[in-house]
């Protein structure tokens, strides 16, 4: 399959032309593959599931997954992907948990971008020493999607706001794979219907974007364990409340930010010091614009009441009004 999309390709809009290209991709990757073992980073995003689905698909047990806990997933994130991947589709699933390896580097970082470049080489190494554990895999699969590819020829060409995509991530030269992209040529709208006909959860296929670096750069400044918890359980009800109330699929992007400050307040009828937890709630087309998502405020009371009662170390809920720009969608 060619990097250049036909311009005769009909857009994936119905389940009858998902099935259509799922059954294409199919013979195309058992056509490559043979029986030859296929390595794919699962991360749980809709891009890595559909691959991870469809393969499952046409190869079984000669996909392995790999699952890498940094300890910087949203509540419930990875035990959603082991039960639907292992329990539900059963896959060939590699669970690693590598917290403590994460957020040992972390300790005392405080600069955005370089904690974005500590997550990043590690989870290389950490795939990397999966891969290397792994007998007579010869082929990686990536979640490469049409947009990715149009991006990296831009910025090949020297083009300003666009970012080149390096999918394998900057993999040592050691593991030589061929490469597997059953979705290259999709567009992330398209990969969602395929991922509905595979018969993915409706909450995993719309799953709101989630930077790699997780809740790490959501817990902003040097991460500790106690605000990195406080930070997920708030995260927690926010997005539970959003569900309840119609919200989730109507905000593109909707998130708790916790910074590294303290304010005084009052528990138990004794001073009682606490974090903020931050609400930021976007919607955007391109993600280079983004407009700011009226919350209703009876909603916004009880997303408080509930976060300053059950979240230990939070004592005030604000929210962020602004859009981008001249904001940026994510906080760091």
């Amino acid at each position: 399959m060619s990097n250049v999309r036909p311009e005769t390709m009909e857009r994936i809009t119905t389940k009858a032309l998902a099935d259509k290209f799922i059954e294409e991709q199919i013979k195309e990757v058992r056509a490559q593959v043979g029986d030859k073992k296929v390595l794919l980073a699962l991360s749980g995003g809709v891009d890595s599931s559909v691959v991870a689905a469809l393969l499952i698909k046409a190869i079984g047990k000669q996909l392995v997954c790999v699952h890498v806990n940094h300890g910087l997933m949203r509540k419930g994130e990875s035990e959603a992907v082991i039960d639907m991947f292992k329990g539900e589709l059963d896959a060939n699933l590699v669970y690693v948990d590598a917290t403590d390896r994460f957020l040992d580097l972390l300790a005392g970082v405080s600069e955005p971008e370089k904690k974005r470049k500590i997550i990043g080489k590690e989870f290389i190494e950490v795939f990397a020493d999966e891969a290397r554990k792994l007998e007579g895999v010869e082929f990686l699969a990536q979640g490469t999607i049409y947009p990715d590819i149009l991006e990296s020829i831009k910025a090949a060409e020297g083009k300003k706001a666009v970012k080149s995509h390096h999918n394998v991530g900057g993999l040592p030269e050691d593991l030589k794979f061929e490469l597997v992209e059953p979705i290259k040529l999709l567009f992330k709208d398209e990969v969602r219907v395929v991922g509905e006909a595979l018969g993915l959860p409706h909450a995993m296929v719309y799953r709101q974007p989630f930077p790699g670096p997780g809740l790490g750069v959501r817990c902003l400044g040097a991460i500790t364990r106690d605000r990195l918890h406080a930070l997920r359980e708030a995260d927690a009800i926010l997005r539970e409340e959003f569900d309840i109330n119609g919200l989730a699929e109507k905000v593109w992007q909707y998130f708790i930010a916790v910074p590294d400050i303290k304010s005084v307040g009052v528990k138990d009828e004794s001073r009682y010091e606490g974090w903020p937890a931050i609400i930021r709630a976007v919607n955007t087309k391109d993600a280079m614009t983004a407009t700011i998502e009226e919350i209703p405020y009876e909603i916004l009371h009880k997303i408080t009441y509930r976060i300053t009662h059950e979240v230990e170390g939070i004592n005030r809920v604000l929210l962020d009004l602004t859009p981008k720009p001249i904001g940026t969608i994510e906080w760091e």
